[in-house]
């Protein structure tokens, strides 16, 4: 089908429809410019031997699903919705950190937030730009690299086996993302642990490096690495397959309609719901990791064997943790809610909710 056959235009069709004949008949496109205006308007819509017309605008182009633009958009809209989420509660993650760190000086929340307001408005958002750099990369790759892998390992399953292991399918997938994603978030991660919880240290990210660098130099930046993918990996899993179980049983259950037939304010609610019940539960399964890496990004030559004996098993299971349910939830909650609204404003549908068709062509739609 001709490509302007299927174009529509906001200009009026009388514009275009009849801006040929009135300025033929002026004379305009004969070249008869001057001789034109002494003479009367002339409305005339008799056929001419030449047309002149106004192209409608083109109709904006469908991203496939899939596709380079598709996972393109995944990419951009996993880094707008990670960093901008974590840097919102910068101030969560600071009093949490230091809770861990030193429990004697910041023994509650309300507590720790009173120590932290003793250093002005400013203390409150102490590593706000090594947060928000770090984990807008680790954003980018978690739901840009998961939206590869978790089609690549669909295809390779196919339709039947993909529909009765779908679970194990977002589970492998939001692993092998989360891996790549740590690579890009740990030297961030290490520099804002020395600065959130080490005042005097660094101002923020520029001399927090090369502090840090100096301190420990380059392989200190990777020094919690294991430890990350200890808490990074367990709470991405269950980050994804757990929303994208929940959110099948909430349109399955809870909605009286299909998801097509939904409102976009509707499917972003879910996305919204689906996602803070998946924090609540990514919280518990990774906060004795959380506990380690902050430990270890706080104190120079320090080793898991270390945290152990210091925390204790109790401590690293639970130092911290109602405080983090709460920032995890409403982070992850959001992320979700964000990162799926992305997706709606450059036309892609909102994540799960229905089983994928096809799912061993290109082209598919989840």
């Amino acid at each position: 089908m001709d490509l302007l056959s299927e174009r529509h235009s906001l200009i009026p069709s009388y514009v275009y429809s009849s801006f040929s004949s009135r300025y033929l008949s002026l004379g305009i496109m004969k070249g008869d410019f001057t001789s034109s205006l002494a003479e009367p308007l002339s409305f005339s819509t008799a056929a001419t031997d030449h047309e002149f017309m106004i192209s409608a605008p083109a109709k904006p182009r469908k991203i496939e699903m899939y596709s380079p633009e598709y996972y393109t958009a995944c990419t951009i809209g996993g880094m707008l919705s990670c960093g901008l989420t974590h840097m919102a509660v910068t101030p969560l993650d600071l009093v949490k950190c230091n809770m861990q760190i030193d429990p004697a000086k910041y023994k509650s929340i309300l507590s720790g937030f009173g120590v932290l307001l003793e250093q002005g408005i400013k203390g409150l958002f102490r590593g706000w730009v090594p947060t928000l750099l770090g984990y807008s990369a680790q954003g980018a790759c978690k739901f840009g690299f998961y939206e590869f892998f978790k089609k690549y390992y669909a295809d390779l399953a196919g339709p039947e086996n993909f529909s009765k292991h779908k679970t194990l399918i977002y589970l492998a997938g939001s692993a092998s993302a989360e891996v790549i994603g740590d690579v890009a978030l740990c030297p961030f991660e290490a520099v804002k642990g020395r600065v959130q919880t080490q005042p005097g240290f660094a101002r923020g990210l520029s001399d927090g490096f090369s502090n840090f660098l100096k301190s420990e130099g380059a392989p200190g930046l990777y020094k919690g690495l294991l430890p990350l993918w200890g808490r990074q990996i367990p709470y991405t899993m269950m980050k994804f397959a757990c929303f994208e179980t929940i959110v099948e049983l909430i349109y399955k259950h809870a909605v009286p309609k299909p998801k097509s037939k939904c409102s976009k304010a509707m499917q972003l609610g879910v996305s919204f719901a689906g996602g803070y019940i998946a924090g609540v539960l990514c919280a518990v399964v990774s906060h004795p990791a959380d506990n380690l890496v902050s430990f270890l990004n706080n104190a120079k030559d320090a080793t898991v064997g270390d945290a152990v004996r210091k925390l204790g098993l109790w401590g690293l299971f639970t130092r911290g943790l109602p405080l983090r349910i709460v920032m995890i939830g409403t982070l992850t909650g959001a992320q979700w809610g964000m990162y799926d609204a992305f997706k709606v404003f450059v036309g892609l549908p909102t994540t799960g909710g229905v089983a994928p068709a096809a799912v061993g062509t290109g082209n598919s739609k989840a």
